[in-house]
């Protein structure tokens, strides 16, 4: 047994040498297996890693695109890096965005050319900050941190001061054409300026600061009355229109303003109810009223009683207080200056291209005086809609020329016609207050009667579609009454009656013989200029025929029938 032990010990010895021979020649075989999936896997995995470095290197790309993008809109900081950079940060200064409320180029008159693509900066005043010192603001806001200067260089921030916004291009259109289609005498001047504008009372001038590559507009001086007369020049203040060729050779702004400025005189034949109307007001209109209250007005030849006398027009065009452009000592920053006023006919506003290119009317203007002095009537009342209610007629009284002598008898007539008379002249009382109590008393009637005049101005408080009774002195006064005071009737939608006196009416009748120029041919007495004419025809006075006068207000009855 002993050696049947001994026998299979060794066949055990041996059969694990066989079972290790065997396992190392199953593992040679599994070797070149692993080896070959090894070599296969290598370039996967290599391409992998490509792969990943590019995923990453897009977004590294992403984020330092949005970064620059982000320093361009100065909406990010150039310094707000990661925490790694070890970058101390500074403040940033506050994007303040500029709004815009209007178009000017759709809105004002002759501004398409000028101011076209030109945004208007509607809001408050920059704090009596000079444009140097706005610059200045703008350029340091993103300096960088101290000891990184010279990272400027390769930062994307270097974009912020090259891509500062340029200044507007310079620029002055002047109208000056003397005669226009339509327009019975000469046109005044009226100039549009755009671009670094300076504004020097003390100087009585205009500069608009031009750079060097531009050529220098030629200097000139305006009378900015919207009436062009000889007789005015010694009325009317010159403004200088100027241009320099850097900023240095224009005086220094103290006062800066985002809105625009328009320039105009007082002077002329203001004080004149119907100058007053015709030469400013209607033309300030024509000018500013598409601003919206936002815009700065400059009065030369100031009259401080003319200003309050019309406070209520002024406040409702500008919301600014008026400058004095005669004692003011600061010089005023602007980006758009109108110099002079845009005007048409005597109180007329017809469609213009350019002078009128929103298409104002003179309904559009009387409603507006009717929303300045609180009127509320803007219709007559209709003859019989209402029992027992009379039409109410306001006699303008006069006390210098052209009385009307039978006012008395004139009222009573028509006070016997069904009328209710109210008898008032026009301009009594100073100030606003005066202006706002005849306007209240015209509004309130649905009839106005006077003599040819300026009292008949205030035609423009009548309710739309009241009657205007003119009553025309002798001497062929046709053409003015009708270009004067019926024409605008007609343009702001009232009845209008004309009542030419016979020269027996006429007190000239006393003061001439029948066979003197003023009744054999009254167009020569016109022909010897307007002195003559306010020497002669001017001053006469008028005694109605009542028999001759009274088909006029039946006619009157009538027109309140419709």
């Amino acid at each position: 047994m002993k050696a049947a032990a001994r026998e299979r010990k060794p066949r055990h010895s041996n059969g694990r040498v066989a079972a290790a021979a065997a396992a190392a020649k199953n593992l040679s075989k599994v070797e070149p297996g692993r080896h070959l999936a090894v070599v296969r896997l290598f370039p996967a995995c290599l391409l992998a890693l490509l792969i990943c470095l590019c995923v990453v290197k897009f977004f590294s790309s992403l984020s330092s695109q949005s970064q620059r993008i982000g320093t361009r809109s100065r909406m990010v900081s150039s310094w707000e890096g990661s925490a790694s950079t070890n970058v101390p940060r500074i403040p940033v200064a506050p994007l303040i965005m500029g709004r815009v409320d209007e178009d000017i180029s759709t809105r004002s008159p002759e501004l398409g050319s000028v101011f076209k693509n030109e945004n208007f900066k509607n809001g408050t005043d920059s704090e009596n900050k000079s444009r140097s010192e706005r610059q200045v603001a703008i350029s340091t806001e993103n300096d960088p941190p101290p000891g990184k200067e010279e990272s400027l260089t390769k930062s994307p921030q270097t974009a912020v001061s090259e891509s500062e916004a340029p200044k507007p291009r310079g620029k002055i259109s002047c109208d000056d054409k003397s005669k226009d289609e339509g327009f019975p005498y000469a046109r005044p001047i009226v100039c549009h300026m755009s671009g670094d504008v300076r504004v020097s009372p003390a100087t009585s001038s205009v500069i608009l600061t031009m750079p060097s590559q531009q050529a220098e507009a030629a200097p000139q001086r305006i009378r900015p009355y919207a009436r062009r007369d000889d007789f005015l020049l010694p009325l009317v203040r010159e403004v200088a229109i100027t241009s320099a060729a850097s900023e240095g050779d224009a005086p220094s702004c103290n006062v800066s303003h985002g809105i625009p400025a328009v320039i105009f005189s007082i002077g002329g034949y203001t004080g004149n109810f119907f100058h007053d109307m015709a030469d400013v007001l209607v033309p300030l209109y024509l000018t500013t009223f598409h601003f919206k209250g936002k815009v700065q007005l400059f009065v030369a030849n100031y009259k401080q009683w003319w200003i309050q006398k019309y406070k209520p027009v002024l406040r409702r065009l500008s919301h600014r207080a008026v400058v004095d452009f005669d004692s003011d000592g600061d010089v005023h920053c602007f980006d758009h200056v109108i110099v002079g006023l845009v005007r048409d006919r005597d109180l007329i506003l017809g469609q213009h291209p350019t002078r009128n290119p929103k298409g104002y009317t003179m309904v559009d203007f009387t409603r507006f005086l009717r929303h300045a002095y609180g009127l509320r009537r803007d219709k007559p009342m209709v003859l019989g809609e209402t029992s027992g209610k009379k039409p109410r007629m306001l006699i303008i009284s006069r006390r210098r020329t052209r009385k009307l002598l039978n006012l008395r008898q004139v009222a009573a007539m028509a006070r016997e016609l069904g009328f209710e008379v109210v008898v008032s002249e026009a301009g009594v009382g100073g100030g606003s207050g005066g202006v706002k109590r005849f306007a209240s008393a015209v509004n309130s009637c649905d009839v106005l009667v006077g003599v040819h005049g300026a009292g008949l101005t205030n035609q423009a408080f009548l309710p739309r579609g009241g009657v205007v009774v003119q009553i025309v002195p002798w001497g062929r006064m046709e053409w003015m009454a009708t270009n004067f005071y019926g024409a605008p009737a007609a343009a702001m939608e009232l009845r209008y009656v004309e009542y030419h006196v016979a020269a027996e009416e006429s007190s000239l009748a006393r003061r001439y013989p029948r066979e003197h120029a003023v009744f054999r041919d009254p167009m020569a007495i016109h022909g010897q200029g307007w002195k003559a004419l306010a020497d002669i025809v001017m001053t006469q006075d008028v005694k109605l025929n009542l028999r001759r006068f009274r088909p006029t207000l039946l006619r009157v009855l009538d027109l309140l029938q419709d």
